[in-house]
């Protein structure tokens, strides 16, 4: 029974000692925290532009490829309203210019105009669309974190949104009929850029 006493006072006594060291003893100093890797300006906007990015690449290159006699082309047995390849081309020029408009207050070019039932030819709708494009780069250059938010309303009465809302949308709708596009050109034999083996 001694021995246990004295066991149990001798770890008390150590304990107690340690105690009082780590008491005086300071803590290590915090090691140096690593600066924190700059974070890319309007990243929300940023990823939001990628989907665009992609497929504006994709229609250009596709309203290049289709041959200018198969503008005319749509699918045989479809109803009237069903649009032809270059239809589509014209109505993504004037989607385009609507919804970027909408979202940065700029004005399209007056020269495109209701371009799907205007104008017919490939060089026509091919530099009809790459302008339609451009005017919508500057709608994104000109579109902040800071601005994404900030209220418009859309054409076509489809109601309110937000500035990078309706670039979204932009993209989505370009994205809409590219898969159409993708559809006629397989109809013509033809492999959509976006199945093209990569360069």
């Amino acid at each position: 029974m001694k021995r246990l006493v004295s066991v149990v006072a001798t770890f008390a006594i150590s304990a107690a000692g340690l105690a009082a060291f780590q008491q005086r003893t300071p803590p290590p100093p915090p090691a140096a925290a690593k600066p924190a890797a700059p974070q890319a300006a309007n990243p929300l906007t940023i990823s939001t532009k990628m989907g665009y990015d992609e497929f504006k690449g994709y229609l250009v290159k596709a309203a290049e490829q289709m041959k200018d006699a198969d503008y005319g082309f749509k699918p045989a047995g479809v109803v009237p309203e069903v649009r032809t390849f270059g239809q589509i081309v014209g109505h993504l020029v004037d989607a385009n210019l609507a919804l970027c408009g909408a979202a940065s207050g700029m004005h399209p070019p007056p020269s495109l105009k209701d371009v799907e039932h205007t104008v017919k030819t490939k060089p026509e709708l091919v530099k009809a669309l790459g302008e339609a494009f451009a005017f919508c780069d500057r709608a994104w250059a000109a579109t902040t974190d800071a601005n994404a938010a900030s209220s418009i309303e859309l054409p076509f009465g489809l109601g309110k949104s937000t500035r990078l809302g309706a670039l979204a949308f932009n993209s989505s709708h370009d994205g809409e009929h590219y898969g159409n596009i993708v559809t006629y050109m397989r109809a013509k034999g033809l492999v959509p850029p976006s199945s093209q083996p990569a360069k």
